[in-house]
This record gives structure tokens, sequence and C-alpha cells, in this order.
């Protein structure tokens, strides 16, 4: 499987490690060579030194025919627009965008692009650590989950039957810094 990652940062890096063990073609893209040096001598994909919201960039990184795409800056901006990008324009059938915001999160997930919220997996790792049920659904919100316009609560896990459907508003200004990391 073809793996590429936007975003060298300390979760960038440990995930293209990981999936290279599992036997991914990994390629690691971020706009600072420093980057790369979380990566371990033992990494044997590709870095490359670029934008991930570069057209040009992802195609000479090989995403024209790459199966998973992780976008996983600090920005939810340029994570969204990668993934956007990584799924219209490349083709690619499965891409997932970390987006900081919640309410970003799950509007995103209505326009079709599967995201991860760092956010919410905090507040329910401690939720869970403090013996509460999770507040949110776990893990990667799918669009489909959202454009059903049902969402797991607390009470009822995914993908059981006692789903509510649930609206979200609009996304806020971007926070924190563009670069990747």
């Amino acid at each position: 499987m073809k793996s590429v990652i936007i975003g060298c940062g300390r979760v960038g890096a440990t995930l293209a490690e990981a999936l290279e063990d599992l036997g991914h073609d990994v390629i690691i893209i971020d706009i600072r060579t420093s980057a790369f040096d979380r990566l371990s001598s033992t990494f044997r994909g590709s870095a490359i030194r670029g934008d991930g919201t570069d057209e040009d960039v992802l195609r000479r990184a090989g995403a024209d025919d790459a199966d998973l795409f992780i976008a996983l800056t600090e920005g939810d901006n340029r994570n969204i627009m990668a993934a956007q990008i990584a799924a219209r324009t490349f083709g690619i059938p499965r891409v997932v965008a970390k987006v900081n915001d919640p309410v970003r999160a799950e509007a995103y997930a209505t326009l079709g692009i599967a995201t991860l919220c760092r956010t919410n997996l905090m507040v329910d790792a401690i939720y869970e650590y403090l013996g509460l049920p999770r507040r949110h659904p776990p893990g990667v919100v799918r669009p489909t989950d959202v454009v059903a316009g049902v969402t797991a609560t607390a009470e009822a896990p995914r993908g059981s039957a006692e789903r509510e459907a649930r609206t979200s508003g609009s996304g806020a200004s971007d926070h924190g810094p563009e670069e990747e990391g």
C-alpha cells in the first residue's frame, strides 16, 4: 500500500515508521527539512521537502497512485486543502485530515473529508481516565457518518441503534501556525 503523509511532526514521523513497518511504501512531505530529523536512521521511505498543498509537489511525490493520504500539519486550513486535493485531484481512495477545531472537523466531514479531531480525542481520553463515558464518536469522523446526519452519543457507541441526529455550526478562524510539524 502506498501512503502519503503531510507533516513530519511527532505524529507524522511516528505514523510513517509504523506504516512502513506494516509494509507500506511511505512518502512523507514537510516544508521544513529539519522536520525529517524526527525520522529514525532506519526509515526507508521517501522524505520530500515541499508544500503538501502544491499539486506539483504531490505529483512528484507519487500521489497519483497512492492508496492512503493523511494530512497532519498544525494548520486546519492546510490539512483540509491538502486532503481535498488528494481526494478530488488525485482520486486517492482513503484520505484523512487532522483538524483541531471540533466544529470544523464535523463541518468538513459533511463536505466529504474524513477528519480526526485532536481536541475531541484528548477530551475523550481524559473522560476515559476519569471513568466517564466518551463525548464524541471514537476515532476518525467519516464523511458518511456526518452526511447521514448522525453522530454517536456518549451513551450510544458507534454502530448502535441508539444514535441521534445532531447539527453542526460553521467553521471558525484557523488557530496556530500553518507550517507542518
